[in-house]
């Protein structure tokens, strides 16, 4: 598969193409924004094209549910002739109109002989043409199967506008923890960069004091022991930087479903601290959330009206079948009067008379009616918990780093003061180590808690679901 090295550009980016060759990099870094790199994911990530499609599926079938009020066009024609005679020609053809509750229209004309016609198939010599209605006065006539289909079939697009939203959150979430993983260890890399560079040189000058007679041998043994543990964890963090940007390059796509990776010279947004309630829509944590347009309890709420049409339909079982017929007869001939005595009526009736498995249908679907309400009901009473936990955790978070950044702060005084005696002579190689190992211990906090805030609220965020 190719794969295209990016820096991308439309968004503050610029990009590259790569085949099998590797581009020259820009020697000047770019950053790209969270609220940019969650756009590139709405717009071409392929799970949410695939949500969508859930979309378009549901359409058609509220199309193919439509279909069955569609009108009909009928034509029968047999006949047989055998040894000159004509055994029979039948022509029968109607039109019918299926109409919402239950009752069909239709018009017809027959034009049926033979010599061996069935006296009650015969018609006038130009046929016989008839305009009638069905009407069901038991089953059928409030709701049908195709009424059922119909109702079931528009929920059903409801259902899928609800689950298409679960689902591109679930993606934008994943999305945001892989950025965020990106940035935190960026974030290292550059830190443990810094603390090599001041390392070597520590080193270099304990090297020259050395010569001058003014520090002992063995502070150049400390000294290197230091350097090498710094490029140790220097080169731990860019491999973990390395995995961390393959992962983020996951949920990079462009138009034509084409995948992108991640170029050296793109770097995460600095002040994304500030940033990220505002690109998430949860800036105001104090204000009330309602639950009627989560998508969960749309989804939920669906499934239950999606119930509660089968049990109508059950309920409707409940009644006789009774299907009353009329068509008015006529002759398509000018010159032979219509009289209104001329019909046809017919009746169908069908009724069982224990009503054993009717009435056990209706009973099972009010059960899985209640069964849905009371997932429904938990769902909304565990979101809410869920939500208010998210924002209690998010304002501890909020504290925590204000105290971690005075800690920051306080361990490079203390640093800065032992560098400060160390060069009157006052403090050893020792001490000055030992601050700064403190130091980077508070720094790498420091970067695991602003992560975990990041992760926080993009778990609030997918807890609220909303996508917009």
């Amino acid at each position: 598969m190719k794969h295209l090295l990016v820096i991308l550009s439309l968004l503050g980016m610029t990009i590259y193409g790569q085949t099998n060759s590797k581009e020259q990099l820009p020697l000047h870094l770019k950053e790209m924004s969270y609220n940019e790199y969650l756009g590139f994911v709405k717009k071409y990530h392929p799970l949410v094209k695939n949500a969508n499609l859930e979309i378009s599926k549901a359409q058609a079938n509220l199309m193919m549910a439509r279909g069955g009020f569609d009108p009909k066009l009928e034509l029968d024609y047999n006949k047989k002739q055998f040894q000159g005679t004509e055994y029979y020609s039948v022509l029968n053809s109607s039109f019918k109109i299926p109409t919402w509750f239950g009752i069909d229209i239709k018009a017809g004309f027959e034009d049926n002989e033979g010599y061996y016609l069935n006296p009650q198939n015969k018609t006038p010599v130009n046929g016989l043409a008839s305009l009638g209605i069905s009407v069901p006065i038991g089953q059928g006539l409030l709701i049908n199967q195709r009424m059922a289909d119909l109702q079931k079939a528009k929920i059903q697009v409801k259902l899928s506008q609800a689950e298409q939203k679960l689902q591109a959150i679930a993606v934008l979430y994943d999305a945001s923890v892989a950025y965020f993983n990106w940035k935190k260890n960026y974030e290292e890399n550059l830190l443990y960069e810094s603390y090599s560079v001041n390392a070597q040189k520590r080193y270099e000058g304990i090297e020259t004091l050395i010569k001058q007679g003014d520090k002992p041998a063995i502070d150049s043994v400390e000294a290197g022991i230091v350097v090498k543990n710094r490029l140790l964890a220097l080169e731990d963090s860019k491999l973990k930087l390395s995995k961390a940007k393959l992962e983020l390059s996951n949920f990079l796509w462009i138009e034509n479903n084409i995948p992108l990776e991640l170029a050296d010279a793109i770097v995460p947004e600095k002040s994304l601290v500030e940033t990220i309630q505002e690109t998430l829509n949860i800036n105001d944590l104090n204000q009330e959330f309602s639950l009627a347009s989560h998508p969960k309890i749309e989804a939920l709420q669906s499934k239950i009206d999606f119930l509660t049409v089968e049990k109508k339909l059950k309920a409707n079982m409940l009644l006789p079948k009774i299907d009353l017929g009329y068509s008015y007869l006529a002759q398509p001939n000018p010159n032979i009067p219509n009289n209104s005595d001329n019909f046809k009526v017919g009746i169908d009736f069908y009724f069982p008379l224990f009503l054993r498995k009717e009435r056990g249908s209706l009973k099972l679907a009010q059960y899985k009616i209640q069964e849905s309400e009371f997932t429904r009901d938990l769902e909304k009473v565990q979101l809410t918990n869920k939500i208010n936990a998210q924002k209690i955790e998010i304002q501890s978070l909020v504290k925590q780093q204000k105290l971690t950044g005075k800690l920051v702060m306080d361990y490079e005084t203390m640093l800065k003061s032992e560098e400060r005696l160390f060069n009157l002579g006052e403090s050893s190689l020792f001490l000055i180590n030992t601050r700064e190992n403190s130091l980077v211990s508070a720094r790498l906090s420091q970067i695991a808690l602003e992560n975990r805030f990041y992760t926080s609220n993009s778990e609030l965020y997918k807890i609220m679901a909303n996508p917009n």
